[in-house]
């Protein structure tokens, strides 16, 4: 069975064994019983499974490593990919992956007692990333950059110790939104984060599974399920991020505009490289004219030739006819513009042509 016919098959199958079981536990109230949490969550498995098929993102007999920080990002992806695993009619196995950078007050227990929990099959990194990051970074700058330069090799390595064929990252839609204009901004770049990506080595594949997902519905996710999250500034670095200023303006954005980030997104699959400016995209050197021999006549009531005698000297007409549009006269026999009537009024006048091209 194909990839692609698989995970439209069991996104399917899912919904209708669901929809029969719609009614079930309604008068409960445990979060995770209720009828809007299995809306929300029907939505994100047809969305990560979208994702999963439109990128090849899984496929059968895959060892995908879910790199798990403790936020509601990676805990949402790594339940929903449990999720999708149990009813997918192709075999992959998933192992979560924790890197304990040693970050000051870093509550060390609360993701392997998760886990445990769970019964999720699990590996928690040591490694003092932190001390390092600390003694590079110069004083006042945001450390992010050097901490998950430092975390991505420590986890690339770990994924081929193991035997990991995909590496599952956390990062959803609006992550994918902020890193593009975050590059637009400030990196002179046209670039974002790739739903799919083959490390620079190709010792890895890179996969976002949570591509198509809002980040509203993982934190109403999240909340829903009672995730134990960690918060994200044990390290104190991110008071000036220009990240932050760009996720305010999308929430700014999505608040005043619900379909803008939807459209943003969507232009991000529609990329025109001949409408815009990469030489290296784009053959712009050697584009050529391929005009036939019809003439197109100017629409419009009259054309004014100043400096004649320089428009002949340089071949060019004195005297340019012009034609005047009216669909009036419209049919299916082709004309050409004929010279000069003068009606009586005393204006001058032409004849439409009967077929004008379309600019």
């Amino acid at each position: 069975m194909s990839n692609e016919a698989g995970f439209n098959r069991y996104s399917v199958e899912a919904d209708a064994e669901e929809d029969s079981n719609e009614d079930r536990a309604a008068d409960s109230q445990a979060p995770t019983e209720s009828a809007h949490f299995r809306k929300l969550q029907k939505k994100l498995r047809r969305q990560v499974s979208w994702a999963i098929r439109d990128f090849n993102m899984i496929e059968d007999g895959d060892v995908v490593m879910v790199c798990v920080s403790g936020g509601k990002d990676s805990y949402t992806l790594l339940d929903i990919l449990l999720l999708l695993k149990r009813i997918a009619p192709i075999h992959f196995d998933i192992v979560a992956v924790n890197l304990d950078q040693k970050q000051p007050g870093y509550p060390e227990d609360i993701l392997p007692a998760y886990l445990n929990e769970q019964g999720i099959a699990h590996y928690i990194l040591e490694k003092d990333t932190y001390s390092i990051v600390k003694s590079v970074v110069p004083e006042g700058k945001t450390y992010c950059s050097a901490c998950s330069r430092l975390r991505r090799g420590s986890l690339y390595g770990f994924a081929k110790q193991i035997g990991a064929t995909k590496i599952a990252l956390g990062h959803h839609r609006d992550d994918m939104l902020a890193t593009f204009f975050l590059n637009l901004f400030h990196g002179g770049a046209l670039k974002s984060m790739p739903p799919k990506l083959l490390s620079d080595d190709k010792q890895n594949m890179l996969i976002r599974p949570l591509a198509y997902v809002e980040e509203k519905d993982i934190i109403e996710y999240a909340k829903l399920k009672e995730f134990p999250i960690i918060p994200c500034n044990l390290c104190g670095s991110q008071t000036n991020l220009q990240r932050a200023v760009i996720n305010d303006m999308l929430r700014e954005w999505d608040d005043a505009h619900p379909q803008r980030l939807a459209s943003i997104f969507k232009a991000m699959q529609n990329v025109a490289p001949s409408q815009l400016a990469d030489r290296e995209l784009f053959d712009f050197e050697t584009l050529s004219l391929a005009r036939d021999n019809e003439e197109r006549l100017f629409e419009g009531d009259n054309i004014q030739s100043g400096q004649t005698d320089s428009l002949a000297e340089i071949g060019l007409p004195v005297s340019p006819k012009t034609q005047t549009h009216n669909p009036k006269f419209a049919s299916d026999e082709p004309s050409t513009a004929v010279p000069n009537e003068t009606p009586q009024n005393g204006r001058t006048t032409q004849k439409i042509p009967t077929i004008n091209p379309v600019i």
